[in-house]
């Protein structure tokens, strides 16, 4: 049987008193930002730009918070009065503006209600992604245990060495393809026959690159052999010299797509031949719940689960923003509810499931008055400039003045905008590079004078079966960005077509649309 082992969390609260002594040397002064920011990511926080207070990364284990992990994340957002909370792309919760005090006893607290933040950030294996509503959608099967027992697995490598930089693993269980499975450094995308096909060494961010298909019909009990193989792999073609290149995707460079295939077969011959690491202990949770109440009509926020009579809200916030009151609300209205649990979306929202009708109605009064309503409203921008020392631009502001744009518009068709994502630099921490409209941060020289701008992609596309990578076309000025898309759903809307079928009908029609913005 697999050799996986249990959690440690007391190994975990043994960390906190170094984290805090170089924390205070930091405060001090007699530590300065870019040795402390390479110390702290390993610790889930970083310094906010400024360098007066941190971020925490509570690492949610494919995106599921269970009630008691969200009751405590609304303990703690009323004791330190916590805003921004952050509803992230990589389904974890980040916390703002914290005092080193505060951040202390959220480490500690944290553990004691199995939420994990070592290895959060910096250059270690990071949270294990899911799709959120596997389980209880139509699906090739239920991906979400193997998600849980990778993560507790990868958990045990983030002290070793030579391990690849923000090795990112996630699970796909249908074509939609929600956490990027197929492009992410190692990704197990569920097949019709309950079996996994494997892709590895993708990425986004700087020369980003799809993911290569090393292996089909992979029985889902063997899975942690192959995330062993790639981190052998990666042991033996990563680059070390260049910190900038030592991630999974650069292995392309080196190998080529069948070097990769043959090199990953190796090492995975390897580790089936020197370890047992089949899992035998997965178990596949069986929703009993009843549904019962006056039925719902499904709506862009309400939809049915597989199990009849249960529900799925949509509950996507601004930007990923969510207040401490609302976070409250939740906790106290899901409290009691049978199997109800939140599951992150890999694009700053959420779902809350498994809720009867009677049930879903009272969520509903909670969210409804910040809750997206249309795929627009959805978009997505990363923490941005005002917070992240490495940002370059506001994406949270440009995200608001472009939805406050279209919304005062009033005269925009709800299909007439997909969802666009905003990354404040080339991280692509929103993810810009897969968006139908994606936007990354900038600066443009114009007459001498640095303009504040965004660089406009298009075309972008994850659907399994269908990915594509955006096409760099123009840079836009920040402060233009809201015109160009009121125009844009304005030109959209009188002809009648929603958004696909626009763009489907007017192949350049974007490019055309932007370049009386294009600076």
């Amino acid at each position: 049987m697999s050799d996986i082992k249990p959690v440690d969390y007391e190994s975990f609260k043994k960390k906190i008193p170094l984290f805090k002594e170089k924390s205070e040397e930091f405060y001090n002064k007699t530590m300065n930002m870019k040795d402390y920011k390479s110390f702290s990511g390993k610790y889930g926080s970083y310094a906010q730009r400024g360098g007066k207070k941190n971020m925490l990364r509570l690492r949610m284990t494919a995106g599921k918070v269970t009630p008691d992990k969200l009751h405590f994340v609304a303990d703690m957002a009323d004791k330190y009065a916590i805003e921004p909370i952050h509803f992230t792309t990589c389904q974890t919760i980040q916390l703002h503006n914290l005092d080193l005090d505060a951040v202390v006893d959220i480490m500690d607290k944290a553990l004691d209600h199995k939420i994990v933040w070592y290895g959060g950030g910096g250059d270690y294996p990071r949270n294990v992604m899911c799709s959120p509503l596997s389980g209880v959608e139509e699906e090739y099967f239920d991906v979400m245990p193997y998600a849980e027992a990778s993560a507790n697995f990868l958990l045990d490598f983030i002290d070793k060495e030579k391990m690849p930089r923000k090795l990112k693993v996630g699970f796909s269980n249908n074509q939609k393809n929600e956490p990027h499975a197929t492009f992410r450094d190692l990704g197990f995308v569920a097949r019709p026959d309950g079996k996994f096909d494997v892709y590895c060494a993708g990425g986004l961010g700087r020369d980003p690159k799809l993911g290569v298909l090393v292996a089909e019909d992979v029985d889902p009990n063997e899975i942690l052999y192959y995330i062993e193989a790639m981190i052998l792999m990666f042991r033996a073609y990563g680059n070390y010299e260049n910190r900038a290149k030592a991630r999974t995707r650069y292995m392309q460079d080196v190998l080529g797509a069948d070097g990769l295939r043959r090199e990953f077969a190796k090492y995975l011959a390897q580790v089936k031949e020197s370890k047992d690491l089949t899992l035998t202990d997965i178990e596949i949770p069986n929703i009993t719940k009843k549904g019962e109440g006056e039925p719902l009509e499904e709506s862009f926020i309400v939809h049915k689960q597989k199990q009849p009579g249960l529900y799925a809200l949509l509950y996507h916030p601004r930007g990923g923003i969510v207040t401490k009151e609302t976070v409250r609300a939740l906790s106290d209205a899901i409290d009691g509810m049978e199997d109800v649990e939140v599951r992150l979306k890999p694009d700053e929202g959420s779902y809350i499931i498994n809720l009867t009708a009677d049930e879903a109605r009272k969520i509903l009064s909670i969210i409804e008055a910040d809750a997206a309503t249309n795929e627009f409203e959805t978009s997505e921008g990363c923490i941005g400039a005002t917070i992240c020392q490495v940002g370059l631009r506001d994406s949270q502001g440009a995200l608001k003045a472009v939805l406050d744009a279209v919304k005062e518009a009033g005269d925009i068709a709800d299909n007439a905008l997909p969802q666009i994502h905003i990354s404040g630099c080339t991280s692509s921490c929103a993810a810009h590079q897969i968006a139908p409209i994606g936007f990354r941060g900038n600066l443009k020289v114009v007459d001498k004078k640095p303009v504040p701008a965004f660089s406009m992609f298009v075309e972008g596309d994850d659907i399994q079966g269908n990915e594509k990578l955006g096409e760099e076309v123009g840079i836009i000025a920040e402060k233009d960005l809201p015109a160009f898309l009121v125009k844009l759903g304005r030109d959209i809307t009188k002809s009648g077509l929603s958004f696909e079928e626009w763009t489907d009908a007017n192949p350049n029609g974007l490019v055309e649309e932007a370049q009386e913005f294009f600076l």
